[in-house]
């Protein structure tokens, strides 16, 4: 699978140990490398800004998507190769999903987490069929991950649904996960709920 636009979500913030910056600087870094176009959250602030302001370094393409809204609060990105701005954060995911060819989440908070499993469910339903990637660096997000399986043994997620989620905690090896990410056949339908 070829991955020319990629997606990610990451926080605004940099959290409190240096290895998340050095990740969102090193994906940035493979992404300038490869010449994949980073589509992103338009801020120059925390993660965000790691990332971006590294592939503006190397040259490499960035275009940010951020709602009006968060247009100050975020501090757009001034040097980004293109700026969409949109009305709501609704519109914003909307457009993301429609530029890309998938997503990688790095650490964050609720925002992060709300753009991942926007894009789970997306899979899910067979709305779209692209690989979601979570960079798992400094086990960030093994509470999220046991929370999954939890979720299977207890009958609320099903385990082809919980595969849909490509986990590693290097770069080089969730990026071979996506590339070779084969989209599940759509082998149900979904029942419609009579009340």
């Amino acid at each position: 699978m070829k991955l020319n636009n990629i997606v990610v979500f990451c926080g605004s913030s940099l959290g409190f140990n240096e290895v998340y910056k050095n990740i969102a600087v090193n994906l940035g870094s493979y992404f300038a490398k490869n010449n994949i176009t980073l589509v992103y959250g338009g801020g120059k602030i925390g993660m965000m800004g790691a990332i971006a302001s590294e592939i503006i370094e190397k040259r490499g393409k960035v275009v940010g998507v951020i709602p009006d809204l968060l247009k100050k609060e975020e501090v757009v990105h001034s040097n980004i190769s293109k700026i969409i701005i949109t009305k709501t954060m609704s519109e914003r995911k909307v457009i993301m999903s429609k530029m890309i060819d998938g997503y990688i989440t790095l650490p964050g908070g609720f925002g992060t987490l709300d753009e991942l499993f926007e894009a789970l469910t997306l899979q899910q339903l067979h709305i779209e069929q692209k690989p979601v990637g979570v960079l798992n660096v400094n086990g960030f997000f093994d509470a999220t991950i046991k929370q999954l399986d939890f979720m299977v043994k207890e009958g609320f997620l099903k385990p082809e649904n919980r595969a849909l989620l490509l986990i590693d905690d290097t770069i080089d090896g969730l990026m071979e996960k996506m590339k070779n990410y084969t989209a599940p056949e759509k082998t149900h339908v979904i029942n419609k709920v009579v009340s």
